[in-house]
Formats: C-alpha cells, sequence, structure tokens
C-alpha cells in the first residue's frame, strides 16, 4: 500500500497545470491591460479634442480595461490560491491573501467576481442611451450578487456553528 500511498500523494502535483495556467491567463491579461491603457493614454493625448462625447468614449476605455484587470487578479489569485492548498502552504503572501481551504479560495473569488459584475455594469452604464434593457442587465447582476452573498453567508453560518 505505500507505492499506492506514495503515487496519489503525488499526483497532487498535476494541479500545477492549472497554477500554470491560471498564472499564464492573469499574466497575459494584465500585460495586454497595460498596453491597453497605454495606448489608450497615447491616443488621448495625440487626439485631444476635449468633448463629453470624447470623455465618456475615454471613460469607457478605461472601464474596460479595468475589468480586464479585475479578471487577471481573479485568475491570479486562483493561481495563488491553488498552488497553497496542493503544492506549498508555506509561500510568503499577505495575510489577506492567504488560503487555509477551499472555501476560503471560493469566497475571495466571489469577491472578485462581484466586483468585475459591478464594473461590467458601469460599463453598460456608461454607453447607455436610454434601453430599457439595462434594467434586465442590472437585475440579473443583483440577483447574482444576492445569490452569491446568501451562499456565502450559509458558509460562513456553518463554519460559526461548527465552533460553538
Amino acid at each position: 500500500m505505500p507505492i499506492i500511498r506514495q503515487l496519489l500523494s503525488s499526483t497532487r502535483f498535476l494541479i500545477m497545470i492549472a497554477v500554470a495556467g491560471t498564472f499564464l491567463s492573469a499574466l497575459t491579461l494584465l500585460l495586454y491591460g497595460g498596453i491597453s491603457v497605454t495606448q489608450q493614454i497615447i491616443d488621448t493625448l495625440l487626439n485631444s479634442t476635449v468633448t463629453s462625447k470624447g470623455a465618456k468614449t475615454l471613460a469607457l476605455g478605461f472601464i474596460e480595461n479595468a475589468d480586464i484587470f479585475l479578471v487577471a487578479t481573479a485568475l491570479y489569485i486562483m493561481s495563488l490560491g491553488l498552488y497553497e492548498l496542493f503544492i506549498d502552504d508555506a509561500i510568503a503572501l499577505p495575510e489577506w491573501l492567504v488560503i487555509h481551504n477551499l472555501d476560503d479560495l471560493k469566497s475571495k473569488l466571489i469577491g472578485v467576481i462581484v466586483v468585475v459584475m459591478a464594473v461590467v455594469f458601469l460599463g453598460h452604464v456608461v454607453k447607455w442611451h436610454g434601453e430599457t434593457e439595462i434594467l434586465y442587465l442590472g437585475g440579473a447582476i443583483g440577483f447574482v450578487v444576492a445569490a452569491l452573498t446568501y451562499f456565502t453567508g450559509l458558509k460562513k453560518n456553518a463554519k460559526y456553528e461548527e465552533k460553538h
């Protein structure tokens, strides 16, 4: 049985595929976002005509870039969390990023997901021209946020009840 135990213990390193994939995805998005922001700043400085439409377009571009950075952040947190959970939990990280179990990772990702949805909605608000569809989008996002909040609350209550 020691061979089987050793084999199964070693398979945890298969998670490195997910760690590398999410890390490379985050890195790619961060680089793309950085290039996009730089390009947007250069374009703005070279073609600066101050109008309210230009300001709206500029703001929308930066909001879309913020969305890219937030998704990159979620992928980075996922990469670190999986590495911490399966490979090495002794890596130096800020306290708020320390992940002890899968529920910790899920909670951190849920927080980022809520912010990403808020940024996506903000992008639609900036582009909005009075269409009523924005109500459906806002309602759907609100419903998802409420469901995620409820889910997270259930987990916290279960943990609290286990301790007491």
